[in-house]
Protein backbone atom coordinates (compact mmCIF):
# COMPACT_ATOMS: atom_id res chain seq x y z
CA UNK A 1 0.00 0.00 0.00
CA UNK A 2 1.40 3.44 -1.05
CA UNK A 3 1.07 5.37 2.38
CA UNK A 4 3.18 8.29 0.90
CA UNK A 5 0.24 10.26 -0.69
CA UNK A 6 -0.27 10.80 3.07
CA UNK A 7 2.99 11.58 3.93
CA UNK A 8 3.24 15.48 4.17
CA UNK A 9 -0.19 15.98 5.94
CA UNK A 10 0.68 13.53 8.29
CA UNK A 11 4.05 14.70 9.15
CA UNK A 12 2.48 18.08 10.16
CA UNK A 13 0.08 16.14 12.63
CA UNK A 14 2.75 13.61 13.77
CA UNK A 15 5.22 17.04 14.47
CA UNK A 16 2.40 19.88 15.19
CA UNK A 17 4.11 22.01 18.05
CA UNK A 18 7.38 20.12 18.76
CA UNK A 19 9.08 23.09 18.72
CA UNK A 20 7.92 26.60 18.43
CA UNK A 21 8.66 30.16 17.62
CA UNK A 22 11.13 31.58 19.21
CA UNK A 23 12.64 27.81 19.12
CA UNK A 24 14.17 28.42 21.70
CA UNK A 25 14.26 25.62 24.51
CA UNK A 26 14.40 28.20 27.41
CA UNK A 27 10.75 30.05 25.43
CA UNK A 28 8.09 29.85 28.00
CA UNK A 29 5.65 28.08 25.16
CA UNK A 30 8.53 25.76 25.22
CA UNK A 31 8.30 24.16 28.35
CA UNK A 32 4.75 22.47 28.26
CA UNK A 33 5.06 20.83 24.97
CA UNK A 34 3.72 17.51 23.70
CA UNK A 35 0.40 18.34 22.99
CA UNK A 36 -1.75 16.54 20.44
CA UNK A 37 -2.30 12.55 20.37
CA UNK A 38 -0.79 11.62 23.64
CA UNK A 39 -1.37 8.35 24.72
CA UNK A 40 0.14 7.68 28.22
CA UNK A 41 0.91 4.98 30.10
CA UNK A 42 -2.53 3.03 31.23
CA UNK A 43 -1.63 2.32 34.64
CA UNK A 44 -0.98 5.84 34.70
CA UNK A 45 -4.62 7.22 33.00
CA UNK A 46 -5.69 4.43 35.28
CA UNK A 47 -4.07 6.05 38.55
CA UNK A 48 -5.61 9.54 37.89
CA UNK A 49 -3.79 10.46 35.09
CA UNK A 50 -4.67 13.34 32.85
CA UNK A 51 -3.98 11.86 29.71
CA UNK A 52 -5.48 9.06 27.71
CA UNK A 53 -4.08 5.59 27.36
CA UNK A 54 -5.75 4.70 24.07
CA UNK A 55 -7.28 6.25 20.60
CA UNK A 56 -10.36 4.67 18.79
CA UNK A 57 -10.87 4.61 14.82
CA UNK A 58 -13.84 3.93 13.72
CA UNK A 59 -15.25 4.23 9.83
CA UNK A 60 -16.38 3.02 6.94
CA UNK A 61 -15.52 0.96 3.96
CA UNK A 62 -17.16 -0.38 0.67
CA UNK A 63 -15.51 -3.69 -0.15
CA UNK A 64 -15.07 -5.15 -3.29
CA UNK A 65 -14.22 -8.85 -4.19
CA UNK A 66 -10.86 -9.75 -2.22
CA UNK A 67 -10.41 -6.33 -0.17
CA UNK A 68 -7.76 -6.24 2.18
CA UNK A 69 -6.79 -3.36 4.85
CA UNK A 70 -3.23 -2.31 5.08
CA UNK A 71 -2.50 0.55 8.12
CA UNK A 72 0.25 2.16 9.93
CA UNK A 73 0.38 3.73 13.38
CA UNK A 74 2.77 6.82 14.03
CA UNK A 75 3.74 8.39 16.88
CA UNK A 76 7.37 10.28 18.42
CA UNK A 77 9.32 8.27 20.85
CA UNK A 78 10.39 10.63 23.50
CA UNK A 79 13.97 10.65 23.43
CA UNK A 80 15.41 13.03 26.97
CA UNK A 81 18.93 14.26 25.91
CA UNK A 82 20.68 15.96 29.10
CA UNK A 83 23.55 18.14 29.06
CA UNK A 84 25.64 17.35 32.54
CA UNK A 85 28.47 19.47 33.85
CA UNK A 86 29.73 16.42 35.90
CA UNK A 87 28.06 12.99 36.01
CA UNK A 88 24.68 13.15 38.11
CA UNK A 89 24.51 17.33 37.77
CA UNK A 90 22.47 18.39 35.18
CA UNK A 91 22.08 21.70 33.46
CA UNK A 92 19.89 23.63 31.02
CA UNK A 93 22.59 24.51 29.15
CA UNK A 94 26.42 24.14 28.58
CA UNK A 95 29.55 26.20 26.49
CA UNK A 96 32.48 23.49 25.98
CA UNK A 97 34.61 24.75 23.11
CA UNK A 98 32.39 27.39 22.02
CA UNK A 99 30.36 25.17 20.87
CA UNK A 100 26.73 25.39 23.07
CA UNK A 101 24.90 22.22 23.93
CA UNK A 102 21.00 22.25 25.56
CA UNK A 103 19.14 19.53 27.85
CA UNK A 104 15.92 19.02 25.34
CA UNK A 105 13.46 16.23 24.73
CA UNK A 106 14.06 15.30 21.17
CA UNK A 107 11.03 13.11 19.51
CA UNK A 108 12.16 9.82 17.29
CA UNK A 109 9.71 8.88 14.94
CA UNK A 110 8.17 5.22 14.97
CA UNK A 111 5.96 3.38 12.33
CA UNK A 112 4.59 -0.08 13.19
CA UNK A 113 2.89 -1.74 10.01
CA UNK A 114 0.08 -4.06 10.54
CA UNK A 115 -3.45 -5.88 8.98
CA UNK A 116 -4.70 -7.67 12.05
CA UNK A 117 -4.64 -7.30 15.51
CA UNK A 118 -1.01 -7.28 17.29
CA UNK A 119 1.29 -6.41 19.94
CA UNK A 120 4.28 -4.47 19.71
CA UNK A 121 7.82 -2.99 22.02
CA UNK A 122 9.98 -0.88 21.12
CA UNK A 123 13.31 -0.87 23.16
CA UNK A 124 14.77 1.65 25.45
CA UNK A 125 18.34 2.91 25.17
CA UNK A 126 21.10 4.98 27.25
CA UNK A 127 23.81 6.58 24.93
CA UNK A 128 26.38 8.48 26.73
CA UNK A 129 28.72 11.16 25.33
CA UNK A 130 31.41 12.63 26.69
CA UNK A 131 32.32 16.16 25.61
CA UNK A 132 36.17 16.82 24.91
CA UNK A 133 38.10 19.32 27.31
CA UNK A 134 35.67 19.31 30.29
CA UNK A 135 34.33 17.01 32.15
CA UNK A 136 30.84 17.86 30.85
CA UNK A 137 28.75 14.77 29.06
CA UNK A 138 25.98 14.47 26.68
CA UNK A 139 23.17 11.69 28.15
CA UNK A 140 20.67 10.25 25.77
CA UNK A 141 17.90 8.42 27.01
CA UNK A 142 14.65 6.68 26.05
CA UNK A 143 12.81 4.24 27.59
CA UNK A 144 11.22 0.98 26.57
CA UNK A 145 7.37 1.09 25.43
CA UNK A 146 4.60 -1.55 24.82
CA UNK A 147 1.53 -1.02 22.86
CA UNK A 148 -1.28 -3.32 21.40
CA UNK A 149 -3.52 -2.27 18.28
CA UNK A 150 -6.71 -3.69 17.66
CA UNK A 151 -7.99 -4.70 14.72
CA UNK A 152 -11.79 -5.56 13.65
CA UNK A 153 -14.03 -5.45 10.81
CA UNK A 154 -18.30 -5.49 11.18
CA UNK A 155 -19.62 -6.36 7.92
CA UNK A 156 -23.35 -6.61 7.32
CA UNK A 157 -25.10 -7.33 3.86
CA UNK A 158 -25.94 -4.29 1.81
CA UNK A 159 -24.07 -2.34 4.03
CA UNK A 160 -20.55 -0.65 4.22
CA UNK A 161 -17.77 -2.77 6.43
CA UNK A 162 -17.36 -0.61 9.79
CA UNK A 163 -13.75 -0.71 10.27
CA UNK A 164 -12.49 0.13 14.11
CA UNK A 165 -8.62 0.37 15.28
CA UNK A 166 -7.72 0.86 18.89
CA UNK A 167 -4.27 1.61 19.68
CA UNK A 168 -3.27 1.50 23.21
CA UNK A 169 -0.24 2.19 25.30
CA UNK A 170 0.48 -0.83 27.85
CA UNK A 171 3.59 0.42 28.71
CA UNK A 172 4.71 -0.60 32.55
CA UNK A 173 5.05 2.32 34.60
CA UNK A 174 6.93 1.63 38.62
CA UNK A 175 5.35 4.51 39.74
CA UNK A 176 2.24 5.20 38.34
CA UNK A 177 1.75 8.74 40.83
CA UNK A 178 4.19 10.40 38.87
CA UNK A 179 3.84 13.74 36.85
CA UNK A 180 3.06 14.22 33.34
CA UNK A 181 6.61 15.04 32.53
CA UNK A 182 7.49 11.79 33.58
CA UNK A 183 4.71 9.75 32.24
CA UNK A 184 5.71 11.60 28.53
CA UNK A 185 8.76 9.34 28.40
CA UNK A 186 6.51 6.21 28.61
CA UNK A 187 4.20 7.71 25.48
CA UNK A 188 3.19 7.37 22.60
CA UNK A 189 3.05 11.60 21.12
CA UNK A 190 1.75 13.13 18.08
CA UNK A 191 0.15 9.20 17.49
CA UNK A 192 -2.13 8.93 14.38
CA UNK A 193 -2.92 5.93 12.23
CA UNK A 194 -3.17 5.91 8.57
CA UNK A 195 -5.36 3.10 7.01
CA UNK A 196 -5.16 1.90 3.60
CA UNK A 197 -7.80 -0.39 1.27
CA UNK A 198 -6.86 -2.47 -1.54
CA UNK A 199 -9.78 -3.49 -3.45
CA UNK A 200 -12.25 -1.14 -1.24
CA UNK A 201 -13.33 2.70 -0.93
CA UNK A 202 -13.67 4.60 2.26
CA UNK A 203 -16.68 6.36 2.98
CA UNK A 204 -16.09 10.07 4.00
CA UNK A 205 -17.29 10.74 7.42
CA UNK A 206 -18.14 14.11 7.11
CA UNK A 207 -19.94 13.74 3.66
CA UNK A 208 -21.39 10.50 3.48
CA UNK A 209 -23.99 9.57 0.69
CA UNK A 210 -27.38 9.34 1.69
CA UNK A 211 -27.78 5.91 2.09
CA UNK A 212 -24.70 5.63 4.46
CA UNK A 213 -25.59 8.70 6.86
CA UNK A 214 -26.70 6.45 9.49
CA UNK A 215 -23.95 4.25 9.72
CA UNK A 216 -21.50 7.07 9.74
CA UNK A 217 -23.34 9.38 12.78
CA UNK A 218 -23.11 5.96 14.55
CA UNK A 219 -19.07 5.44 14.63
CA UNK A 220 -17.21 6.48 17.24
CA UNK A 221 -14.17 7.66 17.40
CA UNK A 222 -11.95 8.54 20.69
CA UNK A 223 -9.24 11.54 20.24
CA UNK A 224 -8.65 10.73 16.72
CA UNK A 225 -10.74 11.53 13.51
CA UNK A 226 -10.41 9.84 10.31
CA UNK A 227 -11.00 11.89 6.81
CA UNK A 228 -9.89 11.55 3.46
CA UNK A 229 -6.39 11.64 2.20
CA UNK A 230 -8.14 9.68 -1.17
CA UNK A 231 -11.07 7.09 -1.88
CA UNK A 232 -8.78 4.26 -0.84
CA UNK A 233 -6.83 5.99 1.82
CA UNK A 234 -7.53 7.58 5.17
CA UNK A 235 -6.34 9.79 7.84
CA UNK A 236 -6.96 8.89 11.75
CA UNK A 237 -5.73 12.20 13.09
CA UNK A 238 -5.45 13.95 16.61
CA UNK A 239 -6.26 16.86 15.22
CA UNK A 240 -9.40 18.10 13.32
CA UNK A 241 -9.16 17.98 9.13
CA UNK A 242 -11.47 18.12 6.70
CA UNK A 243 -11.08 15.48 4.17
CA UNK A 244 -8.50 15.66 1.59
CA UNK A 245 -6.07 17.85 4.02
CA UNK A 246 -3.23 19.48 2.09
CA UNK A 247 -0.23 21.31 2.95
CA UNK A 248 -0.27 24.93 0.79
CA UNK A 249 2.23 24.33 -2.38
CA UNK A 250 3.74 27.60 -1.51
CA UNK A 251 4.97 26.61 2.20
CA UNK A 252 8.66 25.99 1.92
CA UNK A 253 9.02 23.92 4.98
CA UNK A 254 7.35 23.12 7.95
CA UNK A 255 6.92 26.34 11.10
CA UNK A 256 5.66 23.18 13.32
CA UNK A 257 2.73 25.27 14.05
CA UNK A 258 0.05 23.68 11.82
CA UNK A 259 -2.33 27.11 11.90
CA UNK A 260 1.11 28.68 11.19
CA UNK A 261 0.61 31.81 9.05
CA UNK A 262 4.23 31.26 7.01
CA UNK A 263 5.23 34.73 6.08
CA UNK A 264 4.84 36.11 9.50
CA UNK A 265 6.71 33.64 11.47
CA UNK A 266 9.19 33.44 8.83
CA UNK A 267 9.40 37.29 9.48
CA UNK A 268 9.60 37.06 12.77
CA UNK A 269 12.36 34.17 12.64
CA UNK A 270 14.28 36.53 10.77
CA UNK A 271 13.98 38.87 13.25
CA UNK A 272 16.02 36.86 16.03
CA UNK A 273 19.29 38.18 17.52
CA UNK A 274 22.51 36.02 16.59
CA UNK A 275 22.59 34.96 19.98
CA UNK A 276 18.69 33.43 20.00
CA UNK A 277 19.47 31.96 16.77
CA UNK A 278 22.89 29.91 18.85
CA UNK A 279 20.52 28.65 21.55
CA UNK A 280 17.62 27.76 18.80
CA UNK A 281 20.36 26.08 17.05
CA UNK A 282 21.20 24.17 20.12
CA UNK A 283 17.99 23.37 20.76
CA UNK A 284 17.43 20.99 18.00
CA UNK A 285 18.01 20.21 14.61
CA UNK A 286 14.76 20.65 13.28
CA UNK A 287 14.97 24.08 14.37
CA UNK A 288 18.24 24.30 12.93
CA UNK A 289 16.95 23.68 9.91
CA UNK A 290 14.03 25.98 10.05
CA UNK A 291 17.06 29.00 10.99
CA UNK A 292 18.89 27.64 7.64
CA UNK A 293 15.97 27.60 5.31
CA UNK A 294 14.84 31.05 6.82
CA UNK A 295 18.29 32.91 6.44
CA UNK A 296 18.62 31.70 3.02
CA UNK A 297 15.23 32.10 1.76
CA UNK A 298 15.29 33.32 -1.79
CA UNK A 299 12.91 36.56 -2.01
CA UNK A 300 11.05 35.02 -4.85
CA UNK A 301 9.37 32.38 -2.50
CA UNK A 302 8.89 34.56 0.32
CA UNK A 303 6.63 37.08 -1.93
CA UNK A 304 4.74 33.86 -2.95
CA UNK A 305 3.89 33.39 1.05
CA UNK A 306 2.16 36.96 1.00
CA UNK A 307 -0.94 34.97 -0.82
CA UNK A 308 -1.98 33.01 -3.27
CA UNK A 309 -5.05 32.71 -5.75
CA UNK A 310 -6.84 29.60 -6.06
CA UNK A 311 -9.17 30.67 -8.58
CA UNK A 312 -8.72 33.24 -11.54
CA UNK A 313 -12.96 33.47 -12.23
CA UNK A 314 -14.97 36.67 -11.43
CA UNK A 315 -16.79 36.98 -8.67
CA UNK A 316 -20.59 36.52 -8.47
CA UNK A 317 -22.25 40.07 -7.18
CA UNK A 318 -23.40 39.74 -3.74
CA UNK A 319 -26.49 38.42 -3.19
CA UNK A 320 -27.53 41.10 -1.11
CA UNK A 321 -26.77 43.77 -3.46
CA UNK A 322 -30.00 44.91 -4.88
CA UNK A 323 -28.47 45.58 -8.02
CA UNK A 324 -27.67 41.85 -9.04
CA UNK A 325 -31.38 40.45 -7.75
CA UNK A 326 -33.79 43.15 -6.26
CA UNK A 327 -36.19 39.98 -4.56
CA UNK A 328 -33.22 39.25 -2.18
CA UNK A 329 -33.74 40.95 0.35
CA UNK A 330 -32.06 39.77 3.76
CA UNK A 331 -33.85 42.47 5.99
CA UNK A 332 -37.09 41.75 5.01
CA UNK A 333 -37.10 38.38 4.15
CA UNK A 334 -38.67 35.14 6.68
CA UNK A 335 -38.66 31.65 6.48
CA UNK A 336 -40.88 29.09 8.11
CA UNK A 337 -39.24 26.91 10.73
CA UNK A 338 -41.68 24.63 12.61
CA UNK A 339 -44.80 26.31 11.93
CA UNK A 340 -43.28 29.85 12.62
CA UNK A 341 -42.10 32.99 10.88
CA UNK A 342 -38.75 33.60 11.78
CA UNK A 343 -37.36 37.06 10.30
CA UNK A 344 -34.93 39.88 11.23
CA UNK A 345 -35.48 40.22 14.81
CA UNK A 346 -36.65 37.01 16.28
CA UNK A 347 -35.03 35.02 18.26
CA UNK A 348 -33.87 31.18 18.35
CA UNK A 349 -32.30 28.65 19.96
CA UNK A 350 -29.02 27.50 18.32
CA UNK A 351 -28.98 23.75 17.94
CA UNK A 352 -26.09 23.14 16.02
CA UNK A 353 -25.95 20.24 13.20
CA UNK A 354 -23.53 17.61 12.27
CA UNK A 355 -21.69 19.86 9.81
CA UNK A 356 -21.02 22.05 12.46
CA UNK A 357 -17.72 23.05 13.28
CA UNK A 358 -16.57 22.62 16.87
CA UNK A 359 -16.76 26.12 17.81
CA UNK A 360 -20.43 25.93 16.80
CA UNK A 361 -20.80 23.13 19.30
CA UNK A 362 -20.30 25.23 22.06
CA UNK A 363 -23.51 27.59 21.21
CA UNK A 364 -25.78 24.39 21.33
CA UNK A 365 -28.77 25.86 23.22
CA UNK A 366 -27.75 29.48 23.41
CA UNK A 367 -30.59 31.89 22.55
CA UNK A 368 -29.74 34.08 19.18
CA UNK A 369 -31.25 36.98 17.75
CA UNK A 370 -31.92 36.61 14.05
CA UNK A 371 -29.97 39.49 11.42
CA UNK A 372 -31.41 38.33 8.51
CA UNK A 373 -32.27 35.67 6.32
CA UNK A 374 -30.01 34.75 3.48
CA UNK A 375 -29.66 32.66 0.28
CA UNK A 376 -26.75 30.79 -0.92
CA UNK A 377 -25.79 29.66 -4.25
CA UNK A 378 -27.74 26.39 -3.98
CA UNK A 379 -31.17 28.87 -3.09
CA UNK A 380 -30.77 27.13 0.38
CA UNK A 381 -31.96 29.98 2.99
CA UNK A 382 -29.94 29.98 6.14
CA UNK A 383 -29.73 33.16 8.81
CA UNK A 384 -27.64 35.27 10.16
CA UNK A 385 -27.40 35.79 13.99
CA UNK A 386 -25.66 37.47 16.99
CA UNK A 387 -25.72 35.97 20.32
CA UNK A 388 -28.64 37.44 22.97
CA UNK A 389 -26.25 37.51 26.14
CA UNK A 390 -22.95 38.22 23.96
CA UNK A 391 -21.44 41.77 25.58
CA UNK A 392 -20.14 42.33 22.20
CA UNK A 393 -22.66 42.05 19.92
CA UNK A 394 -22.57 45.37 19.27
CA UNK A 395 -19.69 45.14 18.17
CA UNK A 396 -20.41 42.26 16.17
CA UNK A 397 -23.36 44.47 14.39
CA UNK A 398 -20.70 47.54 14.08
CA UNK A 399 -18.56 45.60 12.33
CA UNK A 400 -21.32 42.95 10.29
CA UNK A 401 -19.85 40.34 11.65
CA UNK A 402 -22.49 37.14 12.15
CA UNK A 403 -22.90 33.85 13.04
CA UNK A 404 -24.14 31.77 10.36
CA UNK A 405 -26.93 28.21 10.82
CA UNK A 406 -29.67 26.70 8.54
CA UNK A 407 -32.78 26.49 9.48
CA UNK A 408 -33.02 22.96 10.81
CA UNK A 409 -30.04 23.70 13.20
CA UNK A 410 -32.58 26.44 15.49
CA UNK A 411 -35.48 26.43 17.59
CA UNK A 412 -37.84 28.95 17.39
CA UNK A 413 -38.63 30.73 20.59
CA UNK A 414 -41.95 32.90 21.29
Amino acid sequence: MNFERARKVADAVLYEGYVLYPYRASAPKNQMRWQFGVLAPKAWCDAGGCEQSFSRTECLLDEGVDAKLYGKVRFLQLQRRTIEEAPGKVVPSLEVGGELFTTWDEGLEREIDFTESMRFQLPGSLEVQALPGSTARLVRERWPLTGEIRVSIERSRGAPARVRVEVENLTEVADPKVGRDEALRSSFTGAHVLLGAENGEFVSLLDPPEQAREAAASCKNVRVWPVLIERDLVLSSPIILYDHPQIAKESPGDLYDATEIDEILTLRTQTLTDEEKREARATDPRAAAILDRVDHLPAEMLEKLHGAVRSVEPSAPAFWDPGADASVSPETDSVEIAGVTVAKGSTVRLHPGRHADAQDMFLDGQLAVVQGVYLDVEDRRYLAVTLRDDPATDLHLWHGRFLYFFPEEVEPVP
